[in-house]
C-alpha cells in the first residue's frame, strides 16, 4: 500500500500518478482496443479498460481516473492515488447523485479521457453512461473496480479489481 501522507477527505491534487514510462503506442492501443469493444458490446459510452491498463493510461497522463463510489468507500476502503471523487450515489440508501454531472465537469474537461471506478465496474458503468449522455466524449468503465466480483465466500478482492491486481493504492 502506498503511504500518502496528504491524504484527506477532501479532494486531492491532479497530478499524473507516477512519472510515465509508457508510449504513445501504448496509450493509442489500450484506447483503440476500448472504443473497438464499446462498439463490440454495444456500450452507451466510450469503451471499457481493465485495471492495469487504466494505470497505465493514467500513469502516462493520457486519462484522469475518477472514484465514482461513496465518500465512505473512497475514505475507508481506500483509493487510487490522485484520483478526485465523484460520488455517483451517496449513503447508505446509494440515492443518485443529482449534480453528477456537473461535480464531474468541476473536475475534468468533458473532451479529455476520463476512467470511471467504481468497487465492481457497474455502478461505474452507469456513470460513463450518463456521464457521455450529458456530453462528457471520452468516458470510459474500469472494469472490475477497485474490489472486484464478490466470490462465492462472500469476499471481495478475490475476482479481480485494482487491488487484487496490485496496483498502487492509498487509504485515509
Amino acid at each position: 500500500m502506498l503511504a500518502n501522507p496528504q491524504a484527506t477527505t477532501t479532494q486531492p491534487p491532479r497530478t499524473q500518478p507516477s512519472p510515465s514510462t509508457h508510449h504513445d503506442d501504448d496509450v493509442d492501443g489500450i484506447l483503440a482496443a476500448a472504443r473497438a469493444r464499446a462498439v463490440s458490446e454495444n456500450l452507451p459510452f466510450a469503451g471499457s479498460v481493465s485495471p492495469r491498463d487504466a494505470w497505465t493510461l493514467a500513469a502516462a497522463g493520457a486519462a484522469v481516473i475518477v472514484d465514482v463510489r461513496t465518500a465512505e468507500e473512497y475514505k475507508y476502503v481506500g483509493h487510487v492515488p490522485n484520483s478526485p471523487l465523484v460520488q455517483w450515489q451517496s449513503g447508505r440508501a446509494l440515492v443518485k447523485n443529482p449534480r453528477f454531472a456537473k461535480e464531474l465537469a468541476a473536475k475534468v474537461n468533458k473532451d479529455e479521457p476520463v476512467l470511471l471506478l467504481c468497487r465492481s465496474g457497474k455502478r461505474s458503468a452507469a456513470a460513463a453512461e450518463a456521464a457521455t449522455r450529458a456530453g462528457f466524449t471520452q468516458v470510459f468503465n474500469i472494469r472490475e473496480g477497485f474490489e472486484g466480483d464478490i466470490s462465492s465466500d462472500g469476499k471481495r478482492g478475490t475476482q479481480g479489481g485494482w487491488r487484487h491486481h496490485d496496483l498502487p493504492w492509498t487509504q485515509d
